[in-house]
């Protein structure tokens, strides 16, 4: 108890007020402070340095996926807008052709119609002329057969007394009648003729309408085989392409996706070696700090002793 003392009265007078083991305590302390103050420092930029990248992600994350939403919304309402367009155009042709087939169908029923009313026409026109024709043959024939009646009754009545006469009478009469009989047989005749002429006529005509109509037909049903065939292969080759277009487009987005991770990949691998390094950087300077503490705290040792 004497010793310690006089020991500390001793460091007392020689050190001052201040010992030195209280001196290298603060220091110590003060050492530890300011070490733990850069240490401070570094871990909070490193922090900062890790949340600014961890931001940055999220926001590069957060950007590619609006993006990508943006894009496939935009996709899908362009491939709506053309199924539209498709679904419209093909519902406008059909009503085209549709339209075009009800105007034909039309026009054949009223042409049929035509030459319905026409053949009864001509049908009506033929027994009316025959009609008339027979009639006025009944009548002269029964005139002549009354006027040949009453000649054979004047005849007898007047033979004893005009037997010359009433045979010259007779005889012009008769020349007469036939004259207007050869007459009558060249007028019928030639109506017959006439009206034979007539209806060949009229049925070449409507022959050559015939044929004219079933060459119509068979071109109306070309052009309707013919524009099915364009329009299906029109619709088969806008299919085709359409797949064509989707494939590449899927492909496009395989390579893009794949860019993409290769890419977030070499993000996290940069980002894992700037922390590597800054890892191995804060491990040196604290090395370097132990050491340079320990040195220190060597030559301060090494001093106390000294001057012990």
């Amino acid at each position: 108890y004497l010793a310690r003392k006089f020991f500390y009265l001793w460091a007392r007078m020689t050190f001052g007020q201040v010992l030195p083991s209280k001196a290298r305590c603060f220091y110590d302390q003060k050492i530890l402070q300011k070490a733990f103050g850069e240490w401070k420092e570094q871990w909070t930029v490193c922090r900062e340095k890790k949340l600014s990248h961890r931001a940055d992600n999220h926001y590069r994350h957060f950007v590619l996926n609006l993006i990508f939403k943006a894009w496939r919304a935009y996709i899908c309402q362009q491939q709506g807008k053309r199924n539209k367009y498709y679904v419209a155009e093909s519902h406008a042709k059909k009503q085209i052709l549709l339209r075009t087939w009800q105007h034909w169908l039309l026009y054949v029923g009223v042409q049929r119609t035509k030459h319905g009313m026409q053949s009864v026409a001509l049908a009506f026109r033929e027994r009316s002329c025959l009609r008339v024709s027979w009639a006025v043959w009944r009548r002269k024939q029964y005139q002549k057969c009354s006027g040949h009646k009453m000649n054979i009754l004047a005849l007898q009545h007047w033979a004893q007394s005009l037997q010359f006469r009433a045979w010259l009478q007779w005889r012009e009469l008769y020349l007469y009648i036939q004259n207007e009989k050869q007459k009558d047989t060249r007028a019928v005749t030639h109506h017959q003729h006439r009206e034979l002429g007539r209806c060949v006529g009229a049925w070449l005509g409507y022959l050559n309408l015939h044929r004219v109509v079933f060459g119509q037909n068979e071109l109306a049903q070309e052009f309707h085989r013919s524009r099915m065939l364009r329009r299906c292969f029109s619709d088969w080759q806008l299919s085709w392409e359409c797949r064509r277009r989707v494939q590449a487009h899927q492909r496009d987005l395989e390579k893009q996706a794949a860019r993409i991770a290769l890419w977030r990949a070499f993000a996290h691998w940069k980002h894992y070696v700037v922390l590597c390094v800054e890892e191995a950087q804060q491990c040196e300077l604290a090395e370097k700090h132990y050491k340079c503490h320990l040195l220190v705290l060597q030559r301060y040792w090494n001093l106390w002793k000294s001057r012990l």
